[in-house]
């Protein structure tokens, strides 16, 4: 008997999980800032190893976005020196995963596949979506992208590939409900019916305001808040506060929790305005995954669409640290490489 474990390497996390005899038995993830040296990758690989099983037979398959930090002087040096780093540390059967190409063993790879290895983590979930669904809107909002794709018949219809060409088409949007600073997302807030102009510093990021709106969870939030603080509710907001330039006390905290939903409101409405374009007037169920995919069902709840949960795709083991939909490439390569065998 074997395990099929499927590994996306991110720029900011590594996640992994598990799949045996067909149901999904771990989903893990752990912070691994990437941009700061090969070493955070060998620590995010070692603290997760000790966490899988390893009485049975394992293959691995690796699809990442962590190429495209700027530790890596080019894309396609980031792809070799990831799979290089990964390989000695599984030391078992690899396979990478090559976008269209789909999955080739490690030993296959040359630097023509590295265009089509990076940054093609979304290609393996949507894929996984459509062969389920057949057609769909499949949308991924993670701690700091969006990835959305159309589906029609079983295959992705995807206009672009590369993230050049994904951020032309909106199929790509560099927006996420942890990472992404909030100067990135609005330009003003709206605050007692006055539009304030917001600062273009590195306060706050949209971690605080989904923690100052509850809908955060704690086990989804890995990464240091701007300013190295705690992460509380009352730290949260006082991070928000600073982005109009004014000062925090704790009575007013109505007013920044209302501060907060308007930045939440905008950042919806971006994404809300790529899945109208790319539904095209289609009347597709949207397929939600990512730790942000609470955003996902509102929306289809806002264009009268159904929604599906991308965990609902699999048999899982009831006590997963994280839902498969929160790691979704990793669980669709482990599900790819095992439908392989």
């Amino acid at each position: 008997m074997t395990y099929f474990i499927g590994w996306d390497i991110g720029g900011a996390h590594v996640k992994v999980a598990v799949i045996y005899q067909n149901k999904i038995q771990q989903v893990l993830q752990a912070p691994c800032p990437l941009w700061q040296g090969l070493d955070k990758l060998k620590q995010a690989l070692k603290n997760l190893l000790i966490q899988l099983p390893n009485d049975k037979k394992q293959h691995h398959a690796v699809t990442m976005t962590g190429e495209l930090v700027d530790l890596f002087s080019s894309r396609n040096q980031g792809v070799e020196q990831i799979i290089q780093t990964v390989t000695r540390f599984l030391n078992n059967d690899v396979q990478i995963f090559c976008g269209k190409l789909g999955l080739l063993p490690v030993d296959k790879v040359v630097e023509n596949h590295y265009e089509a290895i990076a940054s093609a983590n979304w290609l393996a979930s949507a894929t996984f979506a459509a062969k389920h669904l057949q057609n769909g809107l499949f949308v991924d909002i993670g701690s700091t992208t969006t990835d959305i794709l159309r589906c029609e018949n079983g295959e992705v219809l995807a206009q672009g590939f590369s993230d050049y060409q994904r951020l032309i088409s909106q199929e790509l949007i560099y927006t996420g409900i942890v990472r992404t600073p909030v100067m990135a997302v609005v330009q003003t807030v709206l605050d007692n019916e006055k539009n304030v102009g917001v600062m273009a510093e590195y306060f706050a990021t949209m971690a605080d305001v989904y923690r100052v709106t509850g809908e955060l969870l704690e086990h989804c939030d890995q990464n240091p808040t701007a300013d190295g603080a705690e992460k509380t509710l009352e730290a949260s907001a006082r991070r928000l506060v600073r982005m109009v330039g004014d000062d925090f006390n704790i009575e007013e905290l109505s007013r920044w929790q209302a501060i907060a939903k308007n930045i939440r409101q905008q950042q919806l409405n971006r994404i809300q305005a790529s899945c109208e374009l790319l539904l095209q007037n289609h009347k597709l169920q949207l397929v939600g995954a990512g730790v942000g995919r609470f955003l996902v069902q509102e929306i289809a709840a806002n264009l009268n669409l159904p929604y599906v949960d991308f965990s609902t795709l699999f048999e899982t083991n009831e006590y997963l640290a994280f839902r498969p939909a929160d790691c979704a490439p990793a669980v669709a390569v482990a599900y790819l490489l095992g439908n392989a065998q």
